[in-house]
């Protein structure tokens, strides 16, 4: 937050979260710049800020410059909007300044038609009696002003014109100009800007930010956005210390005594755990049999895949132990698959917050974060992401369980990005070889609350998770080729 928030009367925007970090909206009549380079998404917004207006009874004026009302209609239609108490009031040069034979000699044409343009806005919103107000865009009137000077006088004219009129008003800027012109900026009551980033695979990033917003908290640093049929969605940036909902934490187990007695009764409650692993080892397979156990005590579950086709997934399950399609089709379970190429940070975060939004939700798996982090521009960001997200779970009471793949199946293992210091719980598996045979070993390398078992066990997947018994005469297993007493082998129960 930038400034204490003050209770002034609000004009919403009707778009999603952006009330959010508005604080309710822009403040009534006062005058607001929305800032973007051209496709960044002010038109959009701008119409639905007028349509809003229409249903709280307000009538609306968008005084465009650039665009034609037929197409700024398209744009409406679009979404599926109605234009319906919007009056779209399009600012043509006169005829007289598009004929040769009326220029003259002795004045400058733009300081007549610079002129001309303010008295037809003026008089069209004498005679509509807007109470909002879009005016789009302010690039052409940069351009008729000619000079700084000129410009911040017209720009200040115009704000104090529509505060005697009452009105709310957004006034557009493409930037298509003088990119280090920060005039209204200075004038503007508040300002918000629109950017677009194009990574090299996937779709394009929106993200906004309040620039500056007078006698008024505001929600600060970027925040992702997206447009899509029906309008703009924003996604308020996740700050976990706002959000905390009273919880009993108690011991979640696996429903396997082996297992729970190698975690040491199991995983405390609203705790993050890391399942850590190479492709293949069962980091999947871990997560749900914490899911299994979480519904049949009572409780439901979220499961994020970033990498796994949903039907793949329930069909690969089910011969497990796992009957996923029944979990769902009885609201107990909600499985949400993701692509990394098209989802931002920030719609991911809202994603997770709505399902655990859910008191009964007491489980969250995202799988895996090698896919998260494909969707993340920098690792940095990545860490700060999961900082946010997990803390926010904790809060909630929430029990996360995240895997992720690390490159390598025998020997050295690397990890894409280290987050186990920020977890409370480490699961490690491992495949070793014993004998001609490839086999798993499972083990705590971390756990924050309460004891765990500092042993390795073997892991076998039949028919489900099979935990096996300590391998007290192996060494080496971690490094995939350990050194195997000859009469050892035979000790170890197979379980089959």
């Amino acid at each position: 937050m930038e400034t204490a928030h003050v209770d002034y009367p609000k004009a919403r925007t009707g778009i999603p979260g952006l009330d959010d970090i508005l604080l309710g909206g822009l403040t009534k009549e006062r005058v607001f710049l929305l800032e973007g380079l051209p496709g960044t998404g002010k038109t959009t917004i701008a119409l639905k800020y007028l349509i809003e207006g229409v249903k709280a009874g307000e009538k609306g004026l968008y005084i465009t410059l650039s665009e034609t009302a037929v197409e700024l209609r398209q744009t409406a239609q679009s979404h599926g909007w109605s234009l319906d108490g919007i009056e779209i009031f399009e600012v043509v040069p006169p005829e007289s300044l598009l004929d040769a034979s009326q220029q003259q000699s002795l004045l400058y044409s733009s300081d007549l038609e610079l002129g001309e343009t303010t008295n037809v806005i003026f008089e069209k919103v004498e005679e509509a009696k807007a109470t909002r107000v879009v005016l789009d865009s302010l690039s052409e009137i940069r351009l008729l002003a000619q000079s700084s000077l000129r410009y911040r006088r017209q720009i200040l004219a115009l704000k104090h014109y529509f505060a005697r009129h009452r009105s709310t008003v957004l006034l557009l800027d493409d930037l298509t100009t003088e990119h280090n012109d920060k005039t209204v900026h200075s004038v503007a009551h508040g300002v918000v800007r629109l950017e677009e980033m194009t990574p090299d695979y996937g779709a394009e990033r929106r993200r906004l930010r309040v620039v500056k917003y007078r006698a008024q908290g505001f929600r600060g640093g970027y925040h992702d956005f997206t447009i899509r049929p029906g309008g703009a969605i924003v996604f308020p940036r996740l700050v976990a210390a706002e959000h905390r909902r009273p919880s009993h934490r108690g011991m979640i187990g696996t429903g396997i005594p082996e297992f729970d007695r190698l975690l040491g009764g199991g995983i405390e409650e609203g705790s993050s755990t890391v399942v850590l692993g190479p492709a293949g080892s069962g980091k999947s397979l871990i997560c749900l049999q914490f899911i299994k156990e979480a519904i049949a005590k009572g409780g439901k579950a979220a499961f994020f895949a970033f990498d796994e086709e949903l039907n793949l997934l329930i069909e690969r399950a089910k011969p497990l132990g796992f009957d996923l399609a029944t979990m769902r089709a009885a609201g107990k379970l909600s499985i949400t698959q993701l692509d990394a190429a098209e989802i931002s940070p920030g719609e991911f975060a809202h994603s997770v917050r709505l399902a655990a939004r859910d008191p009964a939700v007491k489980t969250v798996v995202i799988d895996s974060l090698n896919g998260y982090h494909a969707s993340m521009p920098q690792e940095n960001s990545l860490i700060l992401h999961m900082h946010e997200l997990l803390q926010y779970l904790n809060r909630q009471g929430v029990s996360t369980f995240l895997t992720v793949a690390q490159s390598g199946f025998i020997g050295e293992m690397r990890s894409p990005v280290d987050i186990t210091y920020l977890a409370d719980s480490v699961i490690l598996l491992r495949f070793f070889e014993a004998h001609g045979q490839v086999r798993r070993a499972i083990s705590v390398v971390k756990k924050r609350t309460g004891f765990h078992e500092d042993t390795i066990r073997e892991m076998r997947i039949k028919d489900g998770l099979i935990i096996g018994e300590p391998l007290a005469e192996f060494h080496g297993v971690m490094r995939g080729v350990p050194l195997i007493p000859p009469d050892s082998l035979a000790k170890t129960p197979r379980g089959e």
